[in-house]
């Protein structure tokens, strides 16, 4: 398959917000025909389509999944490898883009659980496109999962970019925390640290369980410098003593949500 993706190099930090101020759209920046094989051009970065999924799992039936989603899915998939972009293309308008999105999102996670990493983002970009479409987190922590474990890192700092031009987060604490869990799970704490400066940015404060998971990950990797950055914030909400770092997750109460 061919790519017309191209995804544009923002600098890591601060938060960009845009050209000139202006918020760029999620759909700019990130598209789901994504592949694992970037290469440079013109100062972006173009995406070639290319899918190394290997691991094949049969379909979960049962609530999850009606029978047109499930239709959906067998449909993807039996087009995936053909190397044919008008293929795909029919079956996402005969099949992908006339479900209810309680579906798509249904297909979008079973080609997420069977490692149909492209497939994902091609139907997430059509989740995106939903009128009534609102970004969740915890989706994104499952897309970074699934990018991670096929070794698509690159395609994950493309879908944080994504994640940082998404308007109305819902400010809840266990969702990025769940996002943070799965970046630091791969190693990728520039990212990790990303997030949690989105997080501050949308008025979600950090609890102790997302401190913990940031300084122990940070200073397991041996970055220190930055463990220290981490270890100021969280001294600024629980004062010089961080003794729940050394606590089991059990012993570390959750902050209650007040939004």
């Amino acid at each position: 398959m061919s790519s017309g993706y191209q995804c544009v190099r923002l600098p890591a930090y601060p938060l960009d917000t845009g050209i000139h101020g202006r918020r760029l759209p999620s759909e700019i920046v990130f598209s789901s025909i994504a592949s694992r094989t970037w290469s440079k051009c013109g100062g972006n970065l173009r995406i070639s389509m290319r899918d190394r999924s290997k691991n094949r799992k049969p379909l979960q039936k049962g609530r999850n999944l009606s029978i047109e989603a499930i239709q959906a899915v067998q449909a993807l998939k039996r087009v995936a490898n053909k190397n044919n972009d008008s293929a795909v293309e029919q079956v996402f308008n005969s099949k992908v883009r006339r479900l209810i999105k309680s579906d798509m999102i249904a297909v979008l996670r079973e080609l997420l659980r069977q490692n149909q990493c492209l497939l994902a983002l091609k139907v997430f970009e059509e989740v995106q496109k939903e009128i009534s479409y609102r970004p969740q987190i915890k989706l994104y922590a499952e897309i970074v999962s699934c990018l991670g474990s096929n070794g698509m890192l690159e395609d994950v700092n493309c879908l944080i970019m994504a994640l940082k031009m998404e308007s109305s987060l819902e400010p809840n604490v266990e969702s990025f925390y769940s996002l943070l869990e799965s970046l630091m799970k791969f190693n990728l704490t520039r990212l990790a640290l990303e997030v949690f400066y989105l997080m501050k940015l949308r008025g979600c404060d950090p609890d102790k369980l997302t401190f913990k998971l940031l300084i122990n990950g940070l200073e397991s990797n041996e970055e220190m410098n930055l463990s220290a950055f981490v270890r100021q914030e969280a001294e600024k909400y629980y004062g010089q003593s961080l003794d729940f770092l050394h606590e089991t997750e059990e012993e570390v109460p959750r902050l209650k949500q007040t939004y």
